[in-house]
């Protein structure tokens, strides 16, 4: 089986609000796709889906159609960021290896 792959697109609704759409695209005669209307849905759904993998996603695909703004991006990187900083004081590590540059 090839690696469980998941895109994660940012729309725009009617009103102006973004959302997410979130779809499995491991299996293309199988997709299945789920609207995320705020980051919290977002972590539940990509956790029921992941579940069906055992919970092991491979990729995550970010996109973003066209008419998302710079700003609405900057607002949903400062609320992932947010929710990173929440899980790593709960779990007291860090969730994703960070880089070290020996350059600086």
């Amino acid at each position: 089986m090839a690696g469980v792959i998941f895109t994660s697109t940012i729309k725009l609704a009617e009103d102006g609000s973004w959302y997410i759409e979130l779809q499995d695209i491991t299996d293309p005669d199988d997709s299945r796709t789920e609207i995320c209307k705020n980051l919290d849905e977002y972590e539940s759904k990509i956790e029921q889906m992941g579940a069906d993998y055992g919970g092991h996603i491979d990729e995550v695909r970010w996109l973003q159609d066209k008419e998302v703004t710079p700003h609405i991006l900057d607002e949903i990187r400062l609320q992932m960021a947010e929710k990173r900083a929440s899980i790593e004081e709960q779990l007291g590590e860090p969730i994703t290896p960070v880089t070290q540059d020996t350059n600086i």
